[in-house]
């Protein structure tokens, strides 16, 4: 069948976005295409002057139940379906008075925009579309017979084909296919996504087709194909940003990006400005302060070596304060909710940056998915959406925080639950003095932190930024005694971490014995 062309002399179309389908409906039209019509796009075809019937002239039945049922009609399937040249069905169709449709062309009820939005289930459910995917599944089976649009950036393409081969041609018309049934895949699992979202369930589920992709220039190294997919996921991040400028993200950029955007999230910009910096989806630093240059600083502060070449994540709009200490420094990628034009002046000095942009920050608490491949299968869970506001926080020695002391260990809970485990970040006024991340033991984590604190006082960044009157966080429970002692050896004060071990009672009693004060949340935050 290659290169076989099917000439059009009647087109079908429903279409729930318009764009241009008047313009291109006349295109057809002058072409001498005859053109059937529903409802909504009968009216601006026939409001546009052109010659429509409409789809119950084909039926000799009206639309019923409010218009879920117009197009559900052997009339329509059937020359939707037919196989011309096969004597059989051109034998039934002569019986029924079924005449062959061409061209269909549908765009489908806008399920996933209104997702985007609030809606009542009424009306989610009002909106989703029966009729069109049915014709869309017909017309793509028979594609041999038959051309099916479901996206109107393809209606030139149509209209070039007719132009120049007077109809259709059979690898195109397998293209599309392939297209519409990508799409009825793509608007299906939304609606599983949707129903899925809005019932209690045991065990997480979803649904995932990707509508559309960007290739990459390679994977994780060299030697690797990527491309990152877009799905209806509606979360502000990596995915959906606008990139001002800069560079194509690699698959390490956008990987690295994720894990900073969302850890900013933790941080409310209506409490104060905040700027994390990761390096290999681990954090080199992360601050909050009353704006975000002196954040951007502070978090910097925390291991200067490490954040050359990373990506920073603010949790507000930039401005020239902060650009202007970004750009002085090699950085991979800004990510934020929005930049002012100083900033975006400051920032264009440097061609090579990424600078992304996603309107807003991404909720903490939102449900959602976290999806792996492994090895013939999928790890699906929930979300970590835990926060520490939230839970059950318990003061168990005598000795209780301090005021400050109660602000850096919430803080330093939000840093530790997006830092690799076995995770240990120690934090002061309001900033990281030393993170241990993914390391085998915790007791080796615990280490690493202090190293690091080390490393940045001995490079000047911030002399006095030691471990020494900080807190610490853990992100899981102290298997052993000398883990938590190798924190209080560094001289911390309080320490945060969930409890659970069967040894909590030697934790807890060796925190007594240490003076420092330990609380527990109850809440694990491995992140591997």
């Amino acid at each position: 069948m290659s290169g076989q062309v099917l000439p059009v002399s009647r087109a079908l179309l429903s279409v729930s976005d318009k764009t241009g389908i008047a313009e291109f409906a006349g295109s057809l039209a002058a072409a001498g295409v005859e053109l059937v019509a529903t409802g909504g796009t009968y009216k601006i075809l026939y409001d546009a002057c052109l010659a429509v019937r409409e789809l119950s002239d084909l039926t000799g039945f009206p639309e019923i139940l409010g218009g879920r049922v117009k197009t559900l009609h052997p009339r329509i399937h059937g020359g939707l379906l037919y196989q011309r040249g096969k004597s059989e069905d051109e034998v039934v169709c002569r019986e029924h008075g079924i005449v062959p449709i061409d061209l269909l062309i549908v765009t489908l009820y806008p399920f996933e925009r209104l997702c985007e939005e609030e809606h009542s289930a009424d009306v989610m459910i009002d909106n989703i579309d029966i009729g069109g995917p049915a014709m869309i599944r017909s017309a793509a089976k028979n594609h041999a017979s038959v051309a099916v649009i479901v996206d109107p950036l393809d209606y030139d393409l149509v209209l070039k084909e007719c132009k120049e081969y007077g109809g259709i041609l059979f690898e195109t018309r397998r293209w599309l296919a392939g297209k519409a049934y990508a799409r009825t895949a793509a608007y299906d699992a939304v609606i599983a996504s949707w129903f899925s979202g809005n019932q209690e369930v045991s065990v997480p589920s979803v649904f995932l087709f990707p509508r559309s992709s960007l290739p990459l220039r390679y994977g994780e190294n060299p030697h690797q194909k990527a491309c990152l997919y877009r799905t209806s996921e509606t979360r502000p991040g990596v995915a959906g940003a606008v990139q001002v400028q800069g560079r194509q993200l690699s698959y390490n950029n956008i990987n690295d990006t994720d894990a900073a955007f969302e850890a900013i999230s933790e941080f409310s910009p209506c409490q104060s400005a905040a700027v994390a910096i990761f390096k290999h989806a681990n954090p080199c630093g992360v601050a909050v302060a009353s704006s975000l240059e002196a954040a951007y600083v502070r978090a910097r502060a925390c291991d200067p070596m490490s954040a050359f070449g990373s990506i920073v994540a603010c949790n507000m709009s930039l401005d020239g304060g902060v650009a202007r200490a970004i750009s002085g420094f090699f950085t991979e990628v800004i990510i934020a909710p929005d930049a002012d034009e100083e900033a975006r002046s400051i920032l264009a000095e440097i061609p090579a940056l990424r600078l992304l942009l996603t309107g807003s920050l991404p909720d903490p608490r939102a449900s959602g998915h976290v999806l792996r491949s492994v090895a013939g299968g999928l790890l699906l869970q929930s979300r970590d959406g835990g926060v520490i506001e939230d839970l059950d926080v318990r003061s168990m020695t005598s000795r209780t925080p301090t005021e400050a002391e109660w602000s850096d260990l919430y803080f330093a809970f939000r840093v530790v639950k997006h830092v690799r485990s076995n995770a240990i970040v120690y934090a002061r006024d309001g900033a990281t003095v030393g993170i241990g991340a993914g390391q085998m033991s915790r007791i080796d984590s615990a280490i690493l932190g202090v190293r690091k604190a080390e490393d940045a006082a001995r490079l000047g960044a911030v002399p006095d930024r030691l471990t020494a009157g900080a807190v610490a966080a853990s992100d899981a429970f102290f298997s052993f005694v000398d883990g938590l002692r190798a924190i209080t050896d560094a001289g911390v004060t309080a320490i945060i971490q969930p409890g659970g071990s069967k040894r909590d009672e030697e934790v807890i009693a060796a925190a007594e014995e240490a003076g420092v004060s330990l609380i527990l949340t109850g809440m694990r935050n491995f992140r591997h």
